[in-house]
C-alpha cells in the first residue's frame, strides 16, 4: 500500500510503499479516508516526542478518519506500530474507534479531533471546569486556541480571556464566544498590567497553548493577584513559544496555583475515546469548523512542509476527496 512512510529521524514522511497491515484479535482494519497533521505528529516523526516510536521506519500520524469492511465511519486513534493514520490501510484496537455522527464530514472530524480534544481534556478531565467559571486561554488566535474558546463555553465557562499577537484573530475569536482579549506583543509593562487586572477580576482556569515567556508572565500576575483567591488551575498543552519558562520559585511559595499538563498519557485511553465522542456531538450541533488545507496522500511532503498561518494540514486518502 502507499503511505507517509518516516525512514529516517529529522527528516518529514515520503510518499513510498509500505507493508499492508493484518488484523489481530481484537483489532479492526480501516481504510483510511482523512487524516490531519499535528504538531504531536511531527514531533513524534522527529523522534523528540515523549511518545515518539522506537523502531524505523514507520507511517506518520496518530489519529484519523475511516471505513471499516462493512463500511461504517469511525474516527480511530493510536494505530499498532509501525502503522499510522497517514496511508491507505492501518490496523487499529477495536477500543480505540469511534463512530462518526452524520452530521460531521471526514475532513472536519480529522481536523477538529486533534486540537478539539486537547482542549476538552484539558478542561473536563484536568482542570475538571465548572459551570460559571473563568477560563483563559493562552495562544488563542491559532486553530487549536480558537477551538478551545467555543470548546470552554460548551463546557461552561462564563467568561473566556483570549490572548495572541494577531488582532484580526482575536477579533475573530470574540464572534466565537471570547467575553475579552490581551495582546501578547503590547509593551512588556502594559501586558504585566493587563494580565494582573484580569486575575485580579478572577481566573480559574489557564490553557496555555504557548508556554515560553508568555507562561512565565502569565504565573507571575496570577500569584501577585490572586492570593486571596481559588487556586489557578494552569494546564500547559504546547510550548510553540518555547519549550522553557523561567519563573522565581517564590511565585509557587506564594499563592494557590495548580500546576498541571493535558497531553498522551495524562488521561487513559478509553476516557479520550469517549471524550471525543462528545466532542464530536458537540461539533456537530453547533456546527464548529476550523480552517483546513486539504492534500493528496501523494502530496506529503508539501503537506509537511506547509506554513499557512490558523489552517490545519488534512490528508485525504483514496481516489477522490471525502466530504
Amino acid at each position: 500500500m502507499k503511505a507517509a512512510v518516516v525512514h529516517e529521524r529529522g527528516r518529514g514522511p515520503v510518499y513510498s510503499d509500505f507493508p499492508d497491515p493484518s488484523a489481530e484479535e481484537g483489532e479492526v482494519l480501516i481504510k483510511v479516508t482523512a487524516g490531519a497533521i499535528s504538531r504531536t505528529t511531527k514531533s513524534r516523526a522527529a523522534g523528540t516526542h515523549y511518545d515518539s516510536p522506537g523502531a524505523l521506519p514507520f507511517v506518520a500520524g496518530i489519529d484519523g478518519v475511516g471505513r471499516d469492511g462493512d463500511g461504517r465511519r469511525w474516527f480511530f486513534a493510536f494505530p499498532r506500530a509501525p502503522y499510522g493514520s497517514l496511508c491507505e490501510t492501518t490496523v487499529v484496537d477495536r477500543d480505540h474507534c469511534v463512530p462518526l455522527p452524520d452530521g460531521l464530514t471526514d475532513v472536519t472530524a480529522a481536523a477538529i479531533a486533534n486540537p478539539g480534544l486537547s482542549c476538552w481534556v484539558a478542561l473536563a478531565e484536568r482542570a475538571k471546569l465548572a459551570a460559571g467559571e473563568t477560563v483563559l486561554v493562552n495562544g488563542a488566535t491559532g486553530a487549536a486556541g480558537g477551538l478551545a474558546v467555543r470548546v470552554a463555553k460548551q463546557l461552561g465557562a462564563k467568561n473566556v480571556v483570549a490572548t495572541g499577537r494577531n488582532p484580526a484573530a482575536l477579533a475573530r475569536v470574540t464572534t466565537w464566544g471570547a467575553n475579552a482579549t490581551i495582546r501578547l506583543d503590547q509593551d512588556p509593562s502594559q501586558l504585566d498590567r493587563a494580565l494582573e487586572a484580569q486575575f485580579a477580576e478572577g481566573v480559574d482556569v489557564v490553557l496555555d497553548y504557548l508556554w515560553g515567556e508568555s507562561a512565565g508572565r502569565l504565573l507571575i500576575a496570577a500569584a501577585r493577584s490572586g492570593r486571596d483567591r481559588a487556586a489557578v488551575r494552569y494546564v500547559e498543552i504546547g510550548s510553540v513559544s518555547g519549550p522553557n519558562v523561567s519563573l522565581p520559585a517564590a511565585v509557587l511559595r506564594s499563592t494557590a496555583i495548580t500546576l498541571m499538563g493535558s497531553g498522551t498519557g495524562s488521561v487513559p485511553p478509553a476516557r479520550l475515546l469517549e471524550d471525543v465522542r462528545l466532542l464530536f456531538g458537540a461539533a456537530t450541533k453547533s456546527g464548529w469548523e476550523i480552517p483546513v488545507q486539504v492534500f493528496p496522500l501523494s502530496d506529503i511532503e508539501r503537506a509537511w512542509a506547509n506554513t499557512t498561518a490558523g489552517a490545519r494540514p488534512v490528508i485525504t486518502v483514496g481516489s477522490k476527496t471525502p466530504d
